[in-house]
């Protein structure tokens, strides 16, 4: 994907939107009702060439549109982004729980990427990889938009190591160290990610390393949920997991009870320098920052 033809604003890019073909002022009045055509009225919508899509504007199926999406209220989360590590390359931050990584469903201004866009003003930040909204630790973005994919490809090629720590419960039954390998599908429109049958495509390593219930967990592969997965399927589900082994309603301004998961460390060698890097969440076992 290229750039897109409208700048960053206030911390959020614009929305790209595909079409289906046709008119762009009725297939956007359809999909999004009034507003969106007031916005093509006002000339804040543009074609991926930059230029404005007016009342006449037709395009074909497949074409590209951006847009500023209208923000809906957020429960702010109370919670400030340390920052662990910032030079011109990267920054790297203490992802506290509750924070999204990126603009999602509900979680836009109050994401990390818009917060510290907006903080550190540095409009072309960009995640290198991702935490669950509810995980807290060890995030690294790129500061510029020409630097993601080479700090990306660290992650897609398995060459950064990542332990995390999670605390759960302990069975005295359930001998440790021991790696579990399963087949883990997230199918959309699902909260839960599962395991089914067929070749593994997620490995992690446990290992029990306080008699308290404390594991460190070194995940060989990167699935949708796999530690929160791996863990449930011992039967020593994460304290705090509103979602495994069952789906639990949580109100939104509810922070009382966070996932006990921490990504602790993040370990590679850089692509730009060649240094090993190595970065440390400075939260510790009952980390909670509630």
């Amino acid at each position: 994907m290229g750039v897109p033809p409208l700048p960053v604003r206030d911390g959020l890019g614009p929305a790209r939107v595909r079409l289906r073909g046709g008119p762009v002022i009725d297939e956007l009045g359809t999909r999004f009702g009034e507003q969106a055509r007031a916005k093509v009225l006002a000339g804040e919508v543009v074609c991926a060439d930059g230029s404005v899509v007016d009342e006449t504007t037709a395009l074909p199926p497949g074409a590209c549109v951006y847009l500023y999406r209208e923000l809906r209220d957020e429960v702010p989360v109370p919670f400030d982004i340390p920052v662990l590590h910032r030079d011109d390359d990267i920054v790297v931050v203490d992802k506290p729980h509750f924070v999204a990584t990126m603009p999602r469903g509900r979680h836009v201004a109050q994401s990390a990427l818009v917060r510290l866009r907006r903080e550190l003003d540095l409009p072309e930040l960009s995640p290198a990889h991702r935490l669950d909204r509810l995980t807290a630790g060890v995030l690294l973005f790129t500061t510029r938009r020409e630097l993601r994919g080479r700090y990306q490809t660290l992650f897609t090629r398995g060459a950064v190591h990542k332990t995390y720590l999670a605390r759960a419960a302990v069975n005295p039954d359930i001998p440790f160290p021991q790696v579990l390998r399963s087949r883990i599908i997230k199918r959309r429109g699902n909260l839960q990610a599962r395991e089914e049958p067929g070749e593994p495509n997620a490995e992690t390593l446990v290992e029990l390393i306080a008699p308290g219930g404390l594991y460190r967990l070194t995940p060989r592969t990167g699935r949708t949920h796999q530690l929160r997965v791996h863990m449930a399927a011992l039967g020593l589900p994460i304290y705090g997991d509103p979602l495994y082994p069952k789906v639990v309603e949580v109100a939104p301004d509810d922070f009382s009870s966070p996932l006990q998961l921490l990504a602790h460390t993040l370990e590679f060698d850089d692509p730009i320098s060649g240094v090993r890097r190595q970065f440390v969440s400075r939260y510790r076992p009952g980390w909670c920052q509630c």
